[in-house]
């Protein structure tokens, strides 16, 4: 059957797009999937225990876009959650990120907001030029939370040294001379009730749609007519490497079912110093499931397997540029999404770009 829209695939961005074309335009569209599922990294399921789990890491809605916000509650009811993080610095869980009340615990001090400030610019660095994310974090906060904080966290989660990466690693990392613990300050934040898979499978819920999941759309695409395309896979895939694969870091995640209510004291606590994995996710606390069990998800990042983090680095972004060439010779195609973008994306920010590429390109 012939689709005039094609997308490939199922996670966020491309369901985005697919609604909109299916509701908006009434038009018919394909949407093509190399998982059993759609969702994306989004995907969440029960677990055998019955516990809701996020199969691909800790997802947690935040945004100030107010349209996102409820374009996406037209299939969701948003149940209110504020999302907390701790750290485990010098054998105590502390507060991340960096506020009035992390430093005042692991000094054991009472800082004021404007002492906090003072006792913050005694310990920065004063660089000519900030080049990394070491640079970022050391003109900040000094050395010493440097070390405590950042540099064996980001070499865990990357691989290298933070003075080879980027400068957007650390500077999404908010420090604030306050007592707000939330990790997110945005003014909509929230859970789907009923979980990210309900709310996605909502949103597909449209006879104009169909799901083509189980495959990969490099084994059909000669044989697959269409009018417009939407790419929101690997950029690399799509132009068969010409110009070399992509680096991605990848994240083994490792599941554990307690017979235990509570496991640790937040939805998520880091580890910066201690262990191979870089973070624990105990998912009732985000969910607010109750369950005499529990489950608990550890991060282990790696170097090959499941593409989820584009490489922070200059030469990686150099490559990526060559393939953003290829795509303006591409007529009736539109790249979108993380890896298409080959760029790190929060859910809201996923979901804006869709729409707008609705509104500007298709509508």
């Amino acid at each position: 059957m012939y689709y005039p829209y094609v997308v490939v695939g199922a996670g966020l961005a491309g369901l985005t797009v697919a609604e909109r074309i299916a509701a908006g335009k009434n038009e018919k569209v394909l949407v093509v999937d190399k998982r059993a599922h759609i969702g994306g990294n989004v995907y969440d399921s029960y677990n055998e225990d019955g516990i809701l789990i996020h199969n691909y890491g800790p997802h947690i809605f935040h945004t100030n876009d107010r349209e996102v916000y409820e374009y996406l509650g037209q299939f969701t009811k948003w149940d209110d959650f504020w999302h907390r993080v701790l750290t485990q610095v010098d054998g105590n869980l502390i507060p991340m990120p960096i506020t009035l009340e992390t430093l005042n615990r692991l000094y054991h001090l009472s800082m004021s907001p404007e002492e906090m400030e003072r006792f913050i610019a005694a310990r920065a660095v004063p660089l000519e030029e900030i080049k990394t994310s070491r640079d970022v974090a050391l003109s900040k906060v000094g050395e010493e939370i440097y070390q405590k904080f950042f540099e064996n966290y980001t070499k865990k989660q990357w691989g290298v040294d933070p003075a080879d990466i980027d400068t957007s690693v650390i500077s999404r990392i908010p420090l604030r001379f306050n007592r707000d613990t939330r990790y997110f300050t945005d003014k909509y934040q929230g859970m789907p009730h009923c979980g990210y898979t309900k709310l996605c499978e909502a949103m597909v819920h449209n006879k104009n749609i169909k799901l083509l999941l189980n495959t990969d759309f490099e084994e059909i695409r000669d044989d697959l007519p269409y009018k417009t395309l939407i790419y929101t896979g690997p950029a690399d895939e799509y132009f068969h490497y010409k110009h070399g694969k992509l680096a991605y870091r990848s994240v083994d995640f490792v599941m554990e079912t307690y017979d235990m209510e509570s496991f640790q004291d937040a939805p998520v606590v880091n580890y910066p110093n201690d262990y191979d994995y870089t973070r624990i996710t105990e998912f009732k606390k985000m969910t607010g499931q109750q369950h005499k069990k529990t489950t608990i998800m550890k991060e282990f990042p790696k170097a090959e397997g499941e593409p989820y983090y584009p490489f922070p680095t200059a030469e990686c972004k150099a490559q990526f540029a060559l393939y953003q060439k290829e795509m303006e010779k591409e007529e009736n195609v539109y790249f979108l999404g993380r890896l298409a973008e080959y760029r790190y994306y929060n859910m809201d920010a996923v979901v804006r770009s869709a729409l707008d590429l609705y509104r500007d390109k298709l509508c």
